[in-house]
């Protein structure tokens, strides 16, 4: 096993295609049953608008949480791989057992205090009537399964790490399912509500989460999850979360964005049909993204190990071959966007103030998402190659620093559709800085000269 998945030999491009595209599949199912909620919330008969609107205004609070599973997992499966590289896996199994247990802790302290602040928080995004009733009825069961939820999207990039992207999208398959099945006998059949859907996707990370842990501790892995292995060790976790924090830093800025857009729209337009476009864009979003974020996921591995074992060589072909792949998908689906903005609303709500409002803020959202794959191969090629600096400021740029004060500004030129601009100005900035500066720092120089 250790042989067939030493990424320094064979074919690069190839390598990468057999890592990711499990991955590409995992994405799409793990987005498909977050969206089938939202799809099945949103035809709710005579609440169905309501409903997804109060799941919108939860989602900052969702994403948060996932912010903590990047924060382990991508920090330490990167680290594997590069340990990998080096040929010490006493060091990977020791970085996957920190990590492991540092989901355990994070989880558990996100659904105490997620319980106790919920309402406040539900309260400052802009949440009343209705609205706040779903969203905090979604959120309540949602935060008791958080130690599902982070172990379930933590442990799954250790199981590319070691060439098992197979059984990751395997264990995001058993969820997927069980959610699909889940989600229409709570919701319709049950009467639960938005209850119902939020109990639904516990329950399927819980198996989800349990067939990873499973794969992990075979006998087969390369590097396993042991018992012995969980104790803190200081300068394993410091590693650990100075490269996940920018993976994490992603995450928490997608939340304070949710946010401050969702507190806008909510100010800016009384009748609420915006936020749920919001709700809507974000989905189409989620669903976009995976097939980018996969490949990318997918070649960290290839990029890391030959990193450790020095092949610079076969480092530059794996990024410039991430480069190219993410580039001709963002430009396809920057064109479907454009082209037929109004059936990826129809997915979710066919009601006509929903496709009035929502077609041109689409448009307007994704109008310079063709430059993404610059901001996609950049920002993970800077975490493949342990480049936490770079990664979390590049991380930041985008939203904290171009998204959200363009956000608050914006809407007083362009009144509700100001929210809308400023994301495809933060695409457009922040994706050739990043991309730019990767080329400039690590690959003309540190790629180049250690060749």
């Amino acid at each position: 096993m250790e042989k067939r998945n030493d990424f320094s030999r064979g074919s690069v491009p190839r390598t990468m295609l057999r890592l990711s595209a499990p991955l590409i599949g995992a994405q799409l199912v793990n987005v498909t049953y977050n969206i089938v909620d939202r799809i099945y919330i949103g035809r709710l008969a005579g609440v169905g608008l309501t409903a997804l609107a109060g799941v919108g205004l939860a989602m900052p609070v969702i994403t948060f949480i996932a912010a903590f599973a990047s924060l382990a997992g991508h920090g330490g499966a990167p680290l594997c791989s590069i340990a990998r590289g080096a040929g010490d896996n006493d060091e990977a199994e020791r970085v996957l057992g920190n990590s492991f247990l540092l989901l355990c802790l994070f989880g558990a302290a996100l659904t105490a205090v997620g319980l106790w602040i919920k309402e406040p928080v539900l309260r400052a995004l802009g949440a009343t009537g209705d609205a706040l009733t779903c969203a905090n009825e979604y959120l309540t069961v949602y935060l008791t399964g958080s130690v599902f939820v982070l172990l379930s999207l933590g442990l799954n990039p250790f199981l590319s790490a070691q060439g098992f992207a197979l059984q990751g999208m395997i264990a995001v398959g058993i969820g997927a399912v069980a959610n699909i099945v889940l989600d229409p006998l709570f919701l319709f059949v049950m009467d639960m509500g938005v209850k119902g859907a939020a109990l639904a996707t516990v329950i399927s990370q819980l198996f989800s989460a349990g067939w990873t842990v499973y794969c992990l501790t075979r006998k087969r892995c390369i590097f396993r999850l042991r018992v012995a292995r969980m104790r803190l060790h200081a300068a394993t976790t410091v590693k650990i979360l100075k490269l996940g924090f920018s993976s994490c830093v992603m995450k928490l800025t997608e939340s304070a964005v949710q946010l401050v857009c969702n507190r806008q729209l909510a100010v800016l337009d009384a009748s609420g049909i915006y936020l749920t476009v919001m709700t809507v864009i974000n989905s189409v979003r989620q669903v976009i993204m995976l097939a980018m974020s996969g490949f990318s996921e997918g070649s960290q591995p290839v990029m890391g190990f030959n990193y450790g074992a020095k092949r610079y060589d076969r480092v530059r072909e794996a990024f410039r071959f991430m480069t190219l792949v993410c580039a001709a998908y963002s430009l396809v689906v920057w064109a479907v966007c454009q082209l037929w903005p109004g059936a990826l609303i129809a997915v979710f709500n066919s009601e006509d103030s929903l496709r009035e409002a929502g077609i041109p803020a689409l448009r307007m959202y994704f109008a310079t998402f063709f430059m993404m794959c610059l901001q996609m191969a950049g920002q993970f090629s800077f975490v493949a190659l342990n480049k936490p600096r770079h990664a979390t400021f590049f991380s930041l740029l985008r939203k904290a620093f171009i998204v959200v004060p363009l956000t608050l500004i914006l809407p007083h030129w362009f009144g509700v559709m100001g929210v809308f601009l400023a994301e495809p100005v933060s695409d457009a900035v922040g994706s050739a800085a990043c991309y730019t500066t990767f080329m400039l720092t690590v690959y003309r120089k540190e790629l180049r000269s250690g060749a």
